[in-house]
């Protein structure tokens, strides 16, 4: 009977193992090399690695390494199309048969960040972007606007994410992050300020109807500081938006300037029409959209592209998650839904902070092209 026992328990024992087996080395389909990626990362032993090399590897990576791959791969198509890349549309003038006139035609690129990358060193990515005229269109916030000028009069600092509020506080540093803004600054920003809202009351009167993205591109004439992506906005006459302009230091000077000199009216519907005529009066181009951060700027432009069917090449670059509902942490689809991001494009939404994420992207996209790198 023993012996018995022992030959089922044996034949139990290998009917579980091939249980097991059947689980554990289920056979899988195939993959075809030709369509799925391999994941291979940066092979540092290459000594001729380079900047280039390793940049070139992130899409192989894997995790957010192949997302910010991929963000860099859809900016490189923002760059190379052309419209002669598109059969002519029916009924079009012949002007745009011309195929000088097609060669010539490129992707519309419209550009978004909220203020805290001005805060950074960001700042100084967009003024390379902004003096040669490498994106179209800019949509800040109006801390984006005030910092960038306030940094042509006087700097910030590195500091600590846990330095102590109210020790800061009764310094009179103001803390960004990990970054200090000495309040000094905001009295030097009133006093360059103050003159120039007076001067464009009085052309108010005479000359002048004042919208924000006027209001910002006089601005950034008056300062006059090739280090300023807005000097550089408004000499290569890039717009750049900014709807809340009042929500920041901007909006504290207007308040003390309408307390002692009323009068002084901003336009903000003259705006909104300018932008959404951006991207309805953008065809037969393709749009493009770079949005670093959430919040206003990202809507701004993906409603405005909403008026021309979505925008056609989209990267965003956050954080943000979309657990909440917010916009900022809206995946990509959820704006192709909207009918934001048109539903045949294939956009890239990057988790990472955009410090991070963006020099890296400009290094393998507009500065390579830029600096004849191809």
């Amino acid at each position: 009977m023993a012996a018995n026992g022992d030959v089922n328990g044996e034949e139990r024992n290998a009917a579980a193992l091939e249980n097991v087996r059947a689980i554990l080395f289920k056979p899988s389909e195939s993959l075809d090399d030709s369509l799925c990626t391999k994941i291979a990362g940066a092979d540092f032993n290459d000594a001729g690695l380079g900047l280039a090399g390793l940049l070139r590897s992130l899409a192989t990576t894997g995790f957010q390494a192949s997302h910010l791959g991929d963000a860099i791969d859809v900016v490189n198509q923002m760059l190379d199309w052309r419209l002669s890349h598109e059969k002519p549309r029916e009924g079009c003038d012949e002007a745009e048969l011309d195929p000088k006139y097609r060669e010539s035609v490129k992707c519309k690129i419209f550009l978004g960040f909220t203020s805290n990358l001005v805060s950074s060193g960001i700042r100084d990515v967009i003024r390379f972007l902004v003096q040669h005229h490498l994106v179209d269109v800019i949509v800040t916030t109006a801390g984006g606007i005030e910092e960038d000028l306030i940094k042509c009069l006087a700097p910030m600092y590195r500091g600590d994410f846990s330095l102590s509020g109210t020790m800061l506080h009764s310094k009179g540093l103001n803390r960004i992050g990990n970054l200090l803004m000495p309040n000094n600054n905001y009295c030097k920003f009133e006093k360059w300020i103050m003159p120039l809202l007076d001067k464009m009351l009085l052309e108010q009167s005479t000359k002048n109807v004042w919208t924000p993205s006027k209001v910002i591109a006089r601005l950034g004439k008056e300062i006059n500081d090739e280090s300023s992506f807005l000097y550089w906005a408004q000499k290569n006459n890039i717009p750049v938006f900014c709807p809340a302009l009042t929500d920041g230091s901007i909006g504290d000077m207007l308040f003390c300037h309408a307390v002692k000199n009323p009068g002084l009216i901003i336009d903000i519907v003259q705006d909104v029409r300018m932008m959404d005529c951006e991207a309805i009066n953008a065809t037969p181009r393709k749009t493009g959209a770079i949005i670093l951060g959430g919040g206003l700027p990202k809507h701004h432009i993906c409603n405005a592209n909403m008026l021309r069917n979505g925008t056609d090449y989209a990267v965003y670059i956050n954080t943000a998650q979309e657990y909440d509902g917010s916009d900022s942490g809206a995946h990509p689809d959820e704006a192709v839904s909207w009918g934001k991001i048109n539903g045949s494009a294939k956009p890239v939404k990057v988790h990472c902070d955009a410090t991070i994420a963006f020099p890296l992207v400009v290094a393998a996209t507009f500065a390579r092209k830029f600096h004849g790198l191809e």
